[in-house]
């Protein structure tokens, strides 16, 4: 009996797998971005955003982006992340008047838990955390600032009383954590408040209201994806529609981004299920090879190098990196700026290099020299829970001969998203004060670091580095070598 149930299991993960194609994943995302640009052109003033990673699929072009975990609003997890605040999108919903969110989910749920819990957690801490503000500020609350939290029906009541027992300490957290509320409470003169639509939800048409005829900032929640499969066949082919197919691209997507399936959409959904892998790798290796051509043939915008290297000659980054890609973030006035590892040549020598980049890139190597660069192979922690506290010492030293002379330094990984923060992180704690100015480790050796002020560096950094996505994982292992050097 227990063969005959493992065959049957075996023969399941089989017809998945069969199910599960690379056409059949970016013929469903091309579906479901229909539903999603039509949605969007009812509400065409507010910007669009995708969730990352898995929303960044779903339309050819975006506003902006956000990074809400789905995992923060899982029923025996909830939390609000200090790490990821989002202070932007609360910006953007403040200057335009609200804005429409993107994401998706495979586990056959109308909405991702990110849109379920972790959004409307997010809105409701920040509209108190304002409310108290300005309470501090002129001494009395407004009193149609509405505080409440707003959780669709399908959450339930032992959840909701779950999440209201914990607002206050999240709200405290929030006001704790360093992050600038003057800013938000100018720019937002009605709370913020989700909404949630999906393919199932009916909308008429002829009775679509302004978004500015609410007395709140819409969070307009879009989950892209159909709860459903079904089968859709042309005269030429079928495709087994995926829901949330855009979830997990590292299992299906074969190198192909976002952008680059947006580039080639309409070629990709008509090639067929029997042509659909080779054109995507031809599209991918293509790519590749522009990528390491570009550097001679695509126009460049003088960017200028923070301040106290403005006597130096300005280095040049590419419209494409600079303007699309925002791969490039000077982290206010502290002489770093974060990236990506392929944008070393556009900064280098302007910038010393801090490269932690786990696969060593051939074409920084002409300019790997001990003075202005350093190469260390960074994990995650997911694959090494010490990478981080053993290359850690290096990167310090480097960061702080370059810094005490007066030199900028760029630190980049592979996405210029996660490691680089971390390393970067770990150096604003080692060798600036609490007003984030360099001090040569003064603060650092009179003081006791703690996890509090850990997430204050990190809010601070997160406020030009919006697309910043450090695992806790790997912010676990600075605090430990943190701890560790200073005892």
């Amino acid at each position: 009996m227990e063969e005959d149930s493992r065959s049957i299991y075996k023969i399941s993960r089989i017809i998945k797998r069969k199910e599960n194609t690379l056409f059949n994943a970016l013929c469903s995302i091309y579906e479901d971005s229909i539903f999603v640009r039509e949605i969007s052109q009812l509400w065409p003033q507010l910007p669009l955003l995708a969730n990352l990673r898995c929303g960044l699929w779903y339309s050819q072009k975006f506003d902006s982006t956000c990074y809400f975990k789905s995992t923060d609003g899982h029923t025996n997890n909830l939390s609000f992340s200090i790490s990821r605040l989002n202070l932007h999108v609360a910006n953007i919903a403040g200057q335009k008047g609200g804005c429409v969110i993107v994401d998706s989910t495979r586990k056959g749920k109308r909405f991702p838990d990110s849109m379920s819990k972790t959004i409307p957690i997010w809105t409701c801490v920040l509209n108190r955390a304002i409310f108290r503000y300005r309470e501090r500020l002129t001494g009395e609350g407004q009193s149609d600032w509405d505080c409440s939290l707003h959780l669709p029906l399908w959450v339930s009541d032992v959840e909701k009383r779950m999440i209201e027992s914990r607002l206050e300490n999240w709200v405290f957290d929030l006001e704790s954590s360093g992050a600038e509320l003057g800013s938000i409470s100018s720019l937002l003169v009605k709370p913020l408040r989700p909404l949630w639509i999906s393919q199932r939800s009916v909308i008429w048409l002829n009775e679509v209201p302004d978004h500015d005829s609410w007395d709140f900032n819409p969070i307009i929640l879009v989950s892209a994806s159909s709860p459903v499969f079904h089968t859709k066949t042309t005269s030429d082919f079928s495709c087994n529609y995926i829901p949330g197919a855009g979830d997990d691209e590292e299992s299906w997507a074969k190198g192909l981004s976002p952008e680059l399936f947006w580039q080639h959409a309409h070629e990709i959904v008509t090639s067929g299920p029997g042509l659909c892998n080779q054109l995507i790798a031809s599209i991918v290796e293509k790519a590749r090879v522009r990528r390491l051509q570009r550097g001679q043939d695509v126009e460049h915008v003088p960017i200028q190098p923070p301040e106290s290297e403005c006597n130096k000659p300005q280095f040049s980054l590419k419209v494409e990196e600079s303007i699309i890609d925002h791969g490039i973030t000077i982290l206010g006035s502290t002489n770093i700026a974060v990236g990506k590892s392929h944008q070393v040549e556009e900064v280098y020598p302007c910038y010393c290099i801090l490269n932690c980049d786990k696969e060593f890139s051939q074409t920084t190597s002409k300019s790997n020299s001990t003075e202005t660069y350093l190469y260390l192979p960074f994990v995650d922690s997911k694959h090494d829970r010490f990478s981080i506290s053993r290359h850690l010492p290096c990167a310090l030293e480097f960061a702080k001969r370059s810094l005490i002379k007066g030199r900028p330094l760029f630190i980049c990984c592979s996405d210029g998203e996660d490691i680089s923060i971390c390393v970067s992180l770990a150096i604003l704690i080692s060798f600036y004060d609490q007003t984030v100015r360099f001090d040569d480790g003064k603060w650092f050796s009179e003081n006791q670091v703690t996890k509090s002020e850990l997430k204050k560096r990190l809010v601070f950094m997160c406020k030009y580095a919006v697309n910043a996505r450090p695992s806790r994982g790997n912010i676990r292992q600075v605090f430990a070598y943190i701890s560790t050097s200073k005892s």
